[in-house]
């Protein structure tokens, strides 16, 4: 199976799942109105934990692996792939304009799109790493290394990332439709969100299959992104009224779920 089929073939397959996650999430809108706070900590909270867990167990353990196999300085090899992923989210963040859920602050480049356009293009921006990360397992591989543990990793972290996606999604659509959106609006608008983790697993993946030597640098990379996206977006968020710990729990919860996968699967 590994030597037919192409590894972005693999990646593509497994980021739609994960799109088809943040689908059913936001399909949610047709059937709650709203979604309680504590609910929605929990969930960004999950989120959180989720990506954490899959930065150490899927991407920078392997990377580190990666790098002492092929002669490399480990700890410099992800030192370097992991601040590079956390400055080119910044650079993003900087770049793309967007909104926080909870706040009316713009951050971005000046524009003058919809409210609800920016809240898409928040959970856009961290869906990009996502989707890059599930495309780097698969592209793992490629290159004739192939087998059915590398192949069943790979599969853990698409399956972790799909997991947490569909409280993402309910966690665009349902405050859309809060702020007087329509549920078909909300749904399509929460749908959006995920279709760029296909790409960039498919990129992901292509990357680290047709470039020699790229693999740890690459993997180290998608995990900086995504602590970037946690410390950044997720756990702020989730603590905005801090009355509780709904998103304490909801990220240890992330967190054991991810790493559960990773390790029996892996």
């Amino acid at each position: 199976m590994g030597n037919h089929i192409p590894v972005w073939i693999f990646a593509l397959v497994a980021t739609l799942f994960t799109y088809v996650m943040t689908l059913l999430g936001s399909a949610m809108v047709f059937l709650f109105k709203r979604i309680q706070p504590r609910i929605m900590k929990m969930m960004l909270g999950f989120a959180a934990g989720v990506m954490v867990a899959a930065s150490f167990w899927s991407l920078l353990d392997p990377a580190i692996e990666q790098a002492e196999s092929s002669g490399k300085i480990a700890w410099l090899v992800v030192a370097i792939g992991f601040s590079l992923g956390g400055l080119c989210l910044n650079l993003a963040d900087h770049l793309i304009p967007h909104i926080h859920f909870g706040t009316s602050e713009r951050e971005g480049y000046p524009s003058k799109l919809k409210r609800s356009i920016l809240l898409v293009l928040s959970i856009t921006l961290h869906n990009i790493p996502e989707g890059f990360a599930v495309g780097v397992a698969f592209g793992a591989l490629g290159n004739g290394n192939y087998s059915e543990a590398a192949f069943f990793a790979a599969c853990s972290v698409a399956l972790g990332i799909g997991i947490q996606n569909f409280p993402e999604g309910m966690a665009v659509s349902i405050p859309l439709r809060q702020e007087g959106q329509s549920r078909m609006k909300s749904f399509l608008y929460g749908q959006a969100s995920g279709l760029v983790e296909p790409i960039a697993g498919v990129i992901g993946a292509l990357l680290v299959s047709k470039i020699q030597g790229i693999m740890p640098y690459a993997l180290s990379f998608a995990a900086g992104a995504m602590i970037y996206v946690v410390v950044e977006e997720l756990i702020p968020e989730a603590q905005l009224d801090n009355r509780d710990h709904s998103a304490v729990f909801g990220t240890m919860l992330g967190f054991v779920v991810m790493m559960i996968l990773d390790v029996a699967l892996g």
